[in-house]
């Protein structure tokens, strides 16, 4: 719900407060004052033109589609976005209501996130009214990238000439700051030179040469971020995605990733929309370690949302090598979400599957044995700079499918498609929000076509679909009908369930190596759905009386579609199968 007057008063008091505790120090006079102001005017005129709204409804009927917004397109590859929402309208809207377009700017690289302007949608895309008019029935997810922009963009070109907007918009650093310690995402070379009004600078650039990191230090940046966060909003955008937020601010001697006044820049943020009109989500992109991440939560005073990236690979390593002990381990481990915040759930992204959150997690032997098995499968690895000399996996670039495609247990991928399914039918049911790639909706392979001519390796993962062709797969007997209509029966269930309300109550089950189950409870506490899934290639007698179904209660299948199940039956369960056994349908 939106805030009261009370709250708003609060939340500007604490806008004040964090501008203070970020720019009031002796190296910088900065006028507070000034940008306090704006940043409150910018709020006022927001409100005075839009009415009091509460429009987002956090649920079990939750669901994300995340697609770029060419993922799918006609011959002539123009207008894409009104090709997406056709196709989203006859084959998606019935289970997704939610859609997170990747960057749709004007960009010079990095599949949209090397954006060149903030403002204005790629041409070949269509316009902000296309934005708009897909916003009018669901929930919309846009990026901020506001970590970096493009050496290609206004703001780079005018900082280059110390021209405005764009003057003193970079981060640059001198010869005494220190980077020993820096936490490095690729193994590119972190520091350029350029040469500005005659002046060579060392700029940062944390992702890529083309990626230019931009100066939080200077508040006319936090400014601008606000002002576009407020824009979007403003053109029905609910969701606001902080792409690579924990690189934000930069100190000399330290890791100059997770600094407290990144924090206190995503905290101001959460009071500035907390302040508006029309409720929005804050979600913060950081592809962390599980307790990095969890500090993205704040206390209930940053992200809404935070992505869950140690699902991912926990996933992948638990059906290739058909042991539940890790996922189970962590899965105890995971706080619940307050109410209001909630997890992310995704398998397979428009990135590759992120290795840095299972530190910690699998031992390094479980580990190398994962990175052989998506080797064999396929994939290709990016790496990042470790204590500046070595080299360790960042990220595997393989397709969901592929990943999953063979195992040392499958070597002829009998169960390739039981894998695949398996995965999604443990991702439905945890707690938080399930967030679903285009691509995997279809069981979509890698792309070496496009590889080969690019040499990106993310680019395997992330082909573009001909809307005739798929359409012509969806109307026959294919692997994508089955998986898509596979996708349909379970989100269509998943969407009726309250216990799969995003802040319904969770407990991982103790049922040993080959059986992964959660149990979880409806808010309400009427309704309770026991996830069990056979992680294995082999058939396996399971006896429902080791997870205490109440006897003088009805239990069905919900996936099975089978009813009066005997609390004390043995269940024999088919490789990879999933029940979803309810109380209450």
């Amino acid at each position: 719900m939106k805030s009261t007057k009370n709250n708003i008063d609060k939340n500007f008091r604490e806008i004040s407060d964090k501008l203070i505790l970020l720019y009031n120090n002796d190296e910088n006079k900065i006028d507070i004052n000034f940008y306090d102001k704006k940043i409150k005017e910018l709020i006022g005129k927001f409100n005075k033109e839009n009415p009091l709204i509460n429009n987002f409804d956090l649920s079990e009927n939750t669901a994300v589609l995340i697609s770029y917004a060419d993922n799918i397109y006609l011959n002539n590859k123009k207008q894409t976005l009104k090709t997406l929402k056709k196709f989203y309208n006859s084959f998606l809207k019935d289970v997704f209501n939610c859609v997170h377009i990747l960057p749709f700017f004007p960009s010079s690289g990095d599949g949209g996130f090397s954006v060149k302007d903030h403002n204005k949608v790629e041409e070949s895309f269509g316009t902000w009214k296309d934005i708009k008019s897909f916003a009018k029935d669901i929930n919309i997810m846009a990026d901020i990238v506001i970590n970096h922009a493009s050496s290609q963009g206004l703001w780079f070109k005018n900082y280059l000439k110390e021209k405005k907007p764009g003057k003193d918009f970079f981060f640059s650093i001198d010869d005494d700051f220190k980077t020993s310690n820096v936490i490095r995402t690729r193994d590119h070379k972190l520091i350029q030179k350029f040469k500005v009004a005659n002046k060579n600078k060392k700029l940062w650039c944390t992702f890529s040469n083309d990626q230019i990191d931009l100066n939080f230090k200077n508040p006319e940046v936090l400014l601008v971020f606000i002002e576009l966060i407020i824009n979007f909003i403003n053109k029905g955008i609910s969701i606001l995605r902080l792409d690579a937020v924990g690189f934000l601010w930069k100190e000399t001697n330290t890791e100059c990733l997770n600094l407290p006044q990144t924090h206190l820049i995503i905290k101001l943020l959460r009071s500035v929309v907390d302040c508006l009109n029309i409720e929005s989500v804050l979600v913060t992109e950081t592809n962390l370690p599980r307790k990095e991440n969890l500090s993205y939560f704040g206390n209930n005073d940053e992200a809404h949302w935070i992505y869950n990236f140690s699902l991912a690979p926990l996933l992948v390593y638990t059906v290739l090598f058909e042991n539940s002990s890790d996922l189970s381990n962590w899965s105890k481990s995971m706080p619940p979400a307050r109410t209001g915040n909630s997890y992310l759930n995704f398998i397979a992204s428009h990135d590759g599957i992120g290795m840095r959150p299972i530190e910690g997690i699998l031992t390094n032997n479980k580990t190398k044995n994962l990175f052989e098995r998506i080797k064999n499968n396929g994939g290709k690895f990016s790496h990042r700079k470790f204590m500046q000399i070595d080299k360790k996996v960042y990220e595997a670039n393989i397709s969901l499918f592929n990943a999953l495609k063979f195992s040392d247990f499958d070597k002829s991928g009998k169960f390739s498609f039981e894998r695949f399914m398996a995965c999604h039918c443990i991702m439905f049911a945890m707690e938080g929000v399930p967030a679903i790639y285009f691509n995997s909706i279809f069981g979509t392979e890698d792309d070496n076509i496009t590889y080969k001519s690019t040499k990106h390796k993310r680019d395997l993962n992330r082909y573009k679909w001909e809307i005739n062709k798929i359409e012509k797969l969806l109307n026959q007997n294919s692997k994508e009908n089955k998986i898509y209509n596979a996708f349909k029966k379970l989100l269509k269930i998943r969407k009726k369930q309250k216990a799969f309300h995003p802040n319904a109550t969770q407990y991982t089950l103790s049922l040993g190596t080959n059986i992964f189950g959660i149990w979880r409870q409806s808010i309400d506490k009427t309704q309770s759905i026991f996830n069990l899934t056979n992680v294995t290639s082999k058939s396996i007698k399971f006896n429902l009386s080791n997870i205490n179904l109440i006897e003088d209660e009805s239990w069905y299948d919900l996936i099975g579609n089978k009813n009066n199940i005997n609390t004390n039956e043995v269940i024999e369960f088919e490789p990879f199968q999933t029940l979803w056994l309810t109380n209450k349908i």
